[in-house]
């Protein structure tokens, strides 16, 4: 596994071409209550659409 140092700025040139919303994305992907929320929605949601409350709670938009 690659070495990350969080202190060099080396490590983060490729966040400064990154849109706001992928950083967002990835803070969002890795959050632990935003996992088990979206694994409960889809359990019941065979068709994967996203619930309006889901959006609401977690800021979010899904394009197909």
């Amino acid at each position: 596994m690659p070495e990350f140092d969080w202190r060099s700025p080396e490590s983060y040139k490729c966040l400064q071409e990154a849109e706001i919303t992928d950083i967002a994305w990835e803070c969002l992907r890795r959050n632990a209550d935003y996992k088990r929320d979206y694994e409960a929605m889809i359990v019941d949601r065979p068709d994967g659409e996203v619930t309006a409350e889901f959006r609401r709670r977690w800021g979010i938009c899904f394009r197909p």
